[in-house]
Formats: C-alpha cells, structure tokens, sequence
C-alpha cells in the first residue's frame, strides 16, 4: 500500500515538475503573442481635420499640363548607402526683412534623396514664400555640422498648398500652432555658400513610405534635430548643435483616415522648438516620420514631440500633385521647381497677400 501510494505521489510530483517546465516554456510565447494582440488593438486617437477626404485641396497643380508632363517614371528612393538621422539632417535658418523689420527663424530638415532634395516642415519653408509680401524678402540657408555653419543655398521646391490655404493668417509667426496636418515641405540645394565645392551625393536617409502599422505603438525609434533654446538662453549667436537620440512611439493618430498619420514620442532633450522638421526613424534606420509639434510632457515626459508619418506625406502629396513622394524628390529638380513657381506660387502669394497685407 505505502508502495502504490508513494507512486502515485511521486507520478504526481513528476507531472507538475513537468506542466511548471511546460509552463515555463510556453510563457514567453504568451507573453509576445498577448503583446501583439494589444499592439494591434491600439486605438488611433483621431484629430480634427480640415481635408481628411481630399476636400477643398486646390488642384491648381493637378490640371496643369505643364507640370504633370515633368512627371518622373523611377520613383523608387533607394540611397546608396542609407545616412544616419544625424547624418542626413541640417539645420535650416530663414530671415523675412521688410523695411521695419528682421525677424528670423531656425529649424531642422533632412536630405531625403542623394540628389538634395530636404524635407521639412511647412511652417519652416514658409519664409520663401513671403518674398515681395510687405514689401520684405525672405530667404532660408542650409546649416550642417555641430555646431551647424552656413553650408548651401536653397529654394523651395514644394510646399502644401493646403497648408498654406488653412494657415495663411499665421503665416510668417515664428511660433505657429496646429496640429501637423499637411505641415511638410521639399527645398532642394541650389548652391554652395562662398562657392565651395559641391558633393557628389548627399547624405540622404532611406525613407520608408509604407503604412504604419499599430503594433509600431511602444516600438523604438531614434529622432534628431538641432534644439534651438539655447539661442534664448545665450543669444542668437549661441552655437546649435544636433543632436540624436533613442525613444519610442507612445500615441498613435489619424485625421480621419483610420491609418497613423501621426504619432508622438516619449520626451528627450531634442524636445525643444527648432527641432521641427527632424527626422524619426525605425529600427532599420528609415525614416518613417517628420517632427512637426510639441507633444503632451504630462503624458509622455518632457520634450515629448509629434511627428507626422511618411505614409501620410506620400499618400497627400500624390493627392495634391499626382505623384507620389518619391516621385516628387526625383528628376530635374530646377525645372520641377521652375514649374511650381510659375504655376501654383502666384497663387499662394495671392492669398497670402489678401491675408497678411
């Protein structure tokens, strides 16, 4: 009897030894696949939005002969050798002069295409709008390094119209308020400051034009931008550094169209005005957003930003223009820029005038 019992007991102390071990193994397994679930469930918060469905976006470009014959065929951005957030950025500093005054901003950008093309935020590049409105001029110089020194010239080569049609009020404001919809722009590099030779290739960053998809909410991602309150702290000839930094997606967003046009990052120290229009990056170091706002430092720590994705950009730029944003970035960029302001800049600064004069 004490014999069947201690088999028994021993059978039974084997099997739990034996379900804990199982257990054990399978946990992790759980664990991911429970994470997974929660990822893909995570809600999008969604922001209002003055042209979520395509609505009242001026199609000055999209009827234009002219323009939609320079379209480009290769529309595949694929940098030869994929620069770093920090490699791939600059800063970009832009004065507006009228007879009474100078006002002047700084912001970040990053090359996009080997062939020096920049993305950056609307609200930067809107400074080369403003030429012969109030009788002022406005122009924007390319900064590179650490700290950042006069390096190319520029000009503009594409701005959202939409943008512009919703912010013409504030335009010109060197601290404008939104939420980031259509707040994107492309500069190419013209020149060199003081003639200096120009690169073979520029340091341009793969861009990753896919969708977003809700498991990226927690995932890590690396941002860079040239913070710039040291200016307010040591003055305007204060040196502005880049910077580049690890963190993570902490809030998914859409406006309106159920796919992440928007997402904030936890706070870093590049969390400071100046780094709009810095790029975010994934894992496999593609760019997969812009910087545009500050963030919620309640929510997700101090120096938290937003940035608005690639996909959003591509899908409303090819909205806007007809062709996607590789697309955009590609070609002869003087004669692309040439036909832009021939035929949709009339029409902004007309705008802008009735706005602002």
């Amino acid at each position: 009897m004490h014999y069947i019992t201690d088999t028994i007991f021993g059978l039974l102390a084997f099997y739990l030894a034996f379900t804990t071990s199982l257990a054990g193994v399978i946990a992790p397994y759980l664990s991911v696949e429970n994470n997974q679930t929660k990822a893909e469930e995570a809600q999008l918060v969604e922001l209002p939005s003055k042209h979520d469905d395509g609505r009242g976006i001026p199609r000055i470009l999209l009827e234009n002969s002219v323009y939609q014959g320079a379209s480009v065929v290769d529309g595949i951005l694929r940098p030869q050798k994929s620069a770093s957030p920090l490699e791939a950025l600059v800063n970009i500093f832009c004065t507006f002069t009228t007879p009474e005054y100078t006002r002047s901003t700084t912001g970040s950008g990053f090359f996009v295409s080997e062939n020096g093309v920049i993305l950056t935020n609307a609200h930067v590049a809107q400074f080369l709008l403003l030429e012969d409105i109030m009788g002022g001029s406005g122009e924007c110089i390319i900064r590179t390094g650490t700290p950042a020194v006069p390096t190319y010239t520029t000009d503009l080569l594409y701005i959202s119209p939409a943008w512009v049609q919703e912010n013409a009020k504030l335009l010109g404001e060197t601290s404008p308020q939104g939420t980031g919809e259509r707040d994107y722009a492309l500069l190419y590099v013209t020149g060199s400051v003081d003639d200096a030779p120009m690169p073979a290739l520029f340091p341009a960053i793969a861009v990753d034009t896919n969708l977003l998809t809700r498991t990226t909410l927690e995932g890590p991602v690396r941002a860079a931008g040239y913070p710039a309150q040291v200016l307010a702290r040591e003055g305007a000839n204060a040196p502005l550094r880049g910077i580049e930094v690890g963190t993570r997606i902490t809030e998914l967003m859409t406006f309106g169209s159920n796919n992440v046009d928007l997402f904030s990052i936890a706070g870093t120290s590049i969390g400071e005005q100046g780094s709009s229009g810095g790029p975010v990056a994934d894992a496999n170091g593609n760019a997969i957003g812009i910087i545009s706002t500050r963030g919620d430092d309640t929510r997700f720590g101090v120096g938290s930003l937003r940035a608005v994705s690639l996909s959003y950009i591509d899908r409303t730029i090819t909205e806007e223009t007809g062709f996607s944003f590789a697309q955009n970035v590609s070609g002869d960029l003087p004669l692309r820029a040439d036909i832009f302001s021939q035929t949709l800049v009339p029409f902004l600064k007309t705008m802008l005038k009735f706005n602002l004069e």
